[in-house]
């Protein structure tokens, strides 16, 4: 017999034929795969519901809670600019930054009034508190608010 494309066949035992479910009394066994009772047993059953929706479910995060939109100020401490910086100084969020004081100039900037000042400064585009405004004053500083 000649070899050629259609007599070549694989040997006897080396491929298995592809099992049949669902197809009659005559198939492999009687519950199709789909075990025994239950809703996984029943038609109209969803892939999900087959693979645990319940642990999808579970595994994707939930959004809790409240973020609010807010951005928190800075906050500078009379005591750190009467370190850092020389009476007469014009102090901005600008300069506090090129300090090291604060993060970003763009961020709102709060001086409070923890420590002394001894120094007079001009103080601009800066929130402040009321005692802290005081302290700065009572030192010969002044503060412009815009």
């Amino acid at each position: 017999m000649p070899l050629t494309l259609h007599s070549i066949q694989p040997q006897k035992g080396a491929s298995k034929s592809k099992k049949r479910i669902g197809r009659g009394l005559g198939s492999t066994g009687t519950y199709s795969g789909r075990g025994v009772k239950g809703q996984g047993a029943r038609s109209g059953v969803s892939g999900l519901q087959k693979l645990g929706i319940r642990q999808l479910m579970l595994a994707t995060p939930k959004n809790r809670g409240f973020k609010s939109g807010r951005i928190d100020a800075q906050v500078v401490n009379v005591v750190d600019l009467s370190k850092n910086f020389k009476s007469g100084t014009k102090i901005t969020p600008q300069v506090l930054q090129k300090k090291g004081l604060v993060q970003s100039a763009n961020v709102p900037v709060k001086i409070l009034a923890k420590g002394t000042i001894s120094i007079s400064i001009i103080l601009t585009d800066c929130s402040i508190s009321v005692a802290a405004k005081q302290k700065i004053e009572d030192a010969g500083g002044t503060v412009v608010m815009s």
